[in-house]
């Protein structure tokens, strides 16, 4: 009996010890403790043995059970960790490799229009200066020159908010003009500022939204004057729209912060019933512009008499449709990103005056 017990017992850990996978380590663990198994078999026959010889021969069948699971057991951990490090190898990301040299991302038409009035601006001298959206009535009207009863002011015009602790009324700026009256207010002149920044007014419609975004410009100094203003967008829409010979008309106008005031023309053609600028022979308003009124400079604590200096403000989603031939003014706002991918500009790609605006 002891005899092939250890041939049996050699045998059934060679079976073990030989299992190449799971699968045939299951087959060797029936094979050996399975209800048909070599060593069940064995555990069934001592029922004819002698009480003397059933006491020996069982506690040997069940050191050899103990023996082979055991062994079973640590076979199955040592297949187990290396089929997991099998896996592991073959499901390996190699965190060392570069970043995909496609950009998956796009800037948003609005960002990049941005990116470039301040590429333009910059170049030209200007600093970027912001503000609040939320503002009061001084700083977004009385101090821009609008009288009491003016329709700006009216609240089909004018998201009007409930009113401060000191009785103040509260409103979403209808401009980024309270910036200039903020920065004149914060600062000794010179100046010379641009003002990017999100307005809002109480209209819908294919050329209107709710809330959109203005750039303005300041300069205020001792000797500035419409040559300058003039000279300045003549550059700015020359450079923004890429067209040397961009011809552009001053239309005498009303702003109640400015005076003399302007409205801007750009050349362009309507042939065939599309818009392109240029100078073909018509002309598309594009931006309004004036001198500084005296009681705008005198509001923000300067002296008139000493200081005087330009203005002007134009939509920001109206220039970049105008450029980038976008038809409706609502797209700009439904976080399509079909019409992302299709208007969106490489993020990396940063505007300049010496590699470009818009490549």
């Amino acid at each position: 009996m002891m005899e092939s017990l250890e041939q049996l017992r050699a045998e059934l850990a060679a079976a073990v010890a030989g299992a190449g996978d799971l699968a045939a380590l299951e087959e060797a663990r029936v094979a050996a403790l399975g209800k048909k198994g070599r060593i069940t078999g064995l555990m069934k026959t001592l029922g004819g043995l002698s009480p003397e010889e059933r006491r020996d021969a069982g506690a040997a069948l069940n050191a050899l059970k103990d023996e082979i699971s055991a062994a079973i057991d640590a076979r199955r951990r040592e297949l187990e960790r290396a089929a997991l490090d099998a896996r592991l190898e073959a499901e390996r990301v190699d965190i060392t490799l570069p970043a995909r040299p496609e950009p998956r991302g796009h800037l948003h038409p609005i960002s990049q229009t941005i990116d470039e009035l301040i590429a333009i601006f910059g170049d030209m001298g200007f600093s970027v200066a912001e503000g609040p959206d939320i503002e009061d009535d001084f700083h977004n009207f009385t101090a821009l020159n609008f009288p009491p009863g003016h329709p700006a002011r009216e609240m089909h015009d004018t998201f009007y908010l409930p009113e401060g602790e000191d009785g103040t009324p509260r409103l979403l700026r209808t401009h980024t003009s309270p910036v200039q009256v903020r920065t004149m207010m914060g600062q000794k002149p010179p100046i010379r500022v641009i003002i990017p920044g999100r307005t809002y007014r109480s209209d819908h419609d294919m050329t209107h939204t709710p809330m959109f975004h203005q750039v303005e410009g300041l300069v205020i100094d001792e000797s500035t004057h419409m040559g300058h203003l003039k000279g300045c967008l003549i550059e700015f829409c020359r450079a923004f729209f890429g067209i040397d010979d961009l011809p552009l008309r001053f239309r005498p106008s009303f702003f109640p912060f400015t005076e003399p005031s302007a409205e801007v023309d750009i050349g362009c053609s309507r042939k065939g019933g599309e818009l392109k600028i240029g100078n073909y022979g018509d002309w598309l308003e594009i931006l309004g512009c004036g001198m500084v009124h005296p009681n705008v400079i005198r509001n923000c604590g300067l002296d008139p008499d000493r200081y005087q200096g330009f203005a002007f403000g134009m939509g920001i989603e109206r220039i970049a449709m105008l450029k980038y031939g976008i038809p409706d003014l609502r797209t700009f706002f439904e976080a399509d990103l079909r019409w992302l991918r299709h208007y969106g500009f490489a993020a990396l790609d940063m505007p300049s005056m010496t590699h470009g605006l818009s490549r």
